[in-house]
């Protein structure tokens, strides 16, 4: 448990679980260039009617997208440990909390649905 009684430890949570947010989306929209630069190559060096494979590009983006949504799921994981150990007096009285687990949540579910669209999704 803290002994500062400063907000600022608070602050310092939740701007590090923001961090851990870009670097996720990052890693989900350098794994999507990943997989269509993949497929334009492949559109582009195929011949006609050849069928379309899922190749190392689409298998790398895929990984890649994946890892941002594991990152976005264990900084929040992380975060709501360090909520816990908080007193109430460290955080700002009328400061919504959940707003930053608000945002990861949302990144988590987008970074799936990107997922699923890729797997799934026509060209």
């Amino acid at each position: 448990m803290s002994e500062l009684n400063d907000p600022r430890v608070f602050f310092a949570a939740e701007r590090t679980l923001l961090a851990w947010n870009r670097t996720s989306l990052a890693w989900m929209a350098f794994g999507f260039v990943i997989e269509r630069f993949g497929l334009f190559v492949h559109l582009v060096f195929s011949k006609p009617g050849e069928t379309l494979e899922k190749g190392l590009s689409f298998w790398l983006g895929i990984a890649f997208v994946a890892f941002g949504v594991i990152i976005a799921i264990l900084s929040t994981i992380q975060y709501r440990k360090v909520l816990k150990t908080l007193k109430p007096i460290e955080i700002p009285s009328g400061y919504r909390v959940g707003v930053g687990v608000l945002a990861n949540l949302l990144v988590v579910l987008l970074g799936t649905t990107l997922i699923v669209y890729l797997f799934y999704g026509e060209l």
